[in-house]
């Protein structure tokens, strides 16, 4: 298959048998020797080569590159959610190595293709891209290398702003027109042009059209419901060329390709890392690998103290959930058991937890993984307490033991990624045709050279003002930017009402 020597394609398909045979259903799977440059420029681009040319992918290369070149990383497996599947080895791994790899990749191809919130993703991704590409490159050949690549800045900066949990309910669909007043709702028809003034006096033409517009405010919500994925509202209402629209269209449709992956990270790996444990444990290695697997495994598993790895999370939290289910340590009689020495020897023999960890890979994300699985038990065993730094030794003591408050705040790294969720409150604030965001604010400030960008940045598609509705300093407040002024009204009750101006734009 591909490039791989008749050695490394007999391990593979032997891999592949034993992936099957355990039950897992995958993708077929391409692999491919690289070597180190090349798997650094692949990482570089997502997995996909064929991508659009933009400096972040250099800059990505440049640090991937070096980090392998001075010792400090090095790529092990990638593998890309297409059908089929590829996935690259680097040349120079040991054996032992390319079939660890192998087996890990089984893992994560059975994954994509079984997982609920990877159903509907586009499994042609790789054409897709390159599609991508050739648009892109015919709009730089037609307006400049330049004005292409400051666009898709523009649109890079706010790729994160869209609905990742829409994805099973596909596109979001936005069929509202944008409200708007028009003279012909209130002035006459006139047939000759010297009778205009006559039949509609400037005067009564005017006092009209602001009775309209104070109707409108008091009834225009637009749009009806607060907007999650804003990049799609952008790309149907703001005041974007075709060019423009199109590159908007091409990084969202790539936001949300990877947004399953990002909502799964732990899960993922967890599910990749248990079945090439697995795998290579019970039925691929030999007796010479057994150390090194040993040795590369736990390397992969070390989790520092105060750190998260996903690996770590995820394997033991797979291997939890089937000692659990095989033992039917669930269910009321569980919950309602008080007994230390009871629930110690605890064991009804269901056999049930491989058939449990099948319908976890099919239905879960992280949030729901760990918000239904992770135990007060499973943080003590693996030490995930919360630390904090002890300025007077210089070193990270546990700051609480506390379960609720250790699964609150994985729960919220993990929800939306650990960013803020904005939403769109009003694409027609005050009746002016601004943009009027809301914070959900869930504990934690904005951080302010952040939120400052961003309001730029919208400022620069929509070519309106945008406002912000957000907490700061435990304040309700008002940001707002004209395209040129940053002001800011205090919403409490007490404030004064008065905008302040707080900073001017360095351009």
């Amino acid at each position: 298959m591909a490039n791989l020597s008749l050695e490394l394609e007999a391990e593979r398909k032997k891999i592949c048998q034993v992936a099957k045979n355990v039950g897992l259903d995958c993708f077929e799977t391409v692999f491919e020797m690289v070597n180190f440059d090349q798997i650094s420029q692949f990482a570089s681009y997502g997995g996909f080569p064929v991508r659009y040319p933009h400096w972040r992918f250099g800059m990505e290369y440049e640090q991937l590159s070096k980090s392998y070149e001075y010792g400090l990383s090095k790529i092990y497996e990638m593998v890309i959610n297409t059908d089929p599947c590829y996935a690259y080895l680097m040349e120079g791994n040991s054996m032992m190595d390319q079939k660890l790899v192998m087996a890990h990749v089984y893992g994560h191809c059975d994954f994509f293709k079984n997982n609920i919130w990877f159903s509907k993703t586009n499994r042609k991704m790789m054409d897709q891209m390159a599609n991508h590409a050739t648009r892109v490159r015919q709009y730089i050949d037609r307006y400049g290398y330049e004005e292409v690549e400051k666009f898709i800045d523009l649109c890079l900066s706010l790729e994160n702003l869209i609905d990742r949990y829409s994805i099973l309910n596909g596109p979001t669909q936005f069929n509202e027109k944008k409200p708007q007043v028009r003279e012909s709702d209130f002035v006459f028809q006139v047939e000759k042009s010297y009778m205009k003034n006559y039949i509609n006096p400037p005067d009564v033409v005017a006092e009209f059209k602001k009775d309209q517009m104070l109707k409108m405010k008091d009834r225009a919500q637009f749009p009806a419901e607060p907007v999650r994925d804003i990049l799609t509202f952008l790309i149907h209402y703001a005041p974007l060329e075709e060019w423009q629209q199109d590159i908007l269209s091409i990084i969202k449709d790539e936001s949300y390709y990877f947004a399953p992956q990002g909502m799964t990270k732990t899960m993922n790996e967890g599910w990749a890392s248990y079945w090439h444990s697995h795998i290579m444990t019970k039925h691929i290695l030999n007796d010479s690998e057994i150390i090194d697997f040993a040795d590369h495994h736990a390397g992969a598993m070390f989790m520092k103290m105060g750190g998260y790895n996903p690996y770590k999370v995820g394997i033991e939290l797979m291997r939890e959930i089937e000692e659990r289910w095989n033992k039917g340590k669930f269910g009321r009689e569980w919950d309602e058991c008080d007994d230390v020495k009871e629930r110690k020897h605890w064991d009804k023999k269901l056999n049930l937890g491989r058939e449990k960890i099948f319908e976890v890979r099919k239905l879960y994300n992280d949030v729901t993984f760990i918000d239904e699985f992770l135990t007060e038990d499973f943080c003590v065993r693996n030490k995930m307490f919360v630390y904090k730094m002890n300025k007077e030794t210089g070193r990270f003591d546990i700051d609480t033991r506390d379960f609720k408050a250790i699964k609150a705040q994985l729960l919220f790294q993990m929800a939306n990624f650990g960013q803020p969720i904005i939403k769109i409150e009003n694409a027609n604030f005050e009746n002016r045709g601004e943009l009027l965001l809301r914070h959900v604010h869930e504990g934690l400030d904005l951080q302010p050279n952040y939120m400052d960008a961003t309001m730029k940045n919208l400022n620069k598609l929509w070519k309106r003002p945008i406002n912000m509705i957000t907490i700061m300093d435990n304040e309700p407040q008002l940001f707002r930017f004209d395209g040129k002024e940053y002001t800011k009204h205090s919403l409490s009750e007490n404030a004064n009402s008065q905008a302040e101006p707080s900073r001017k734009d360095s351009e």
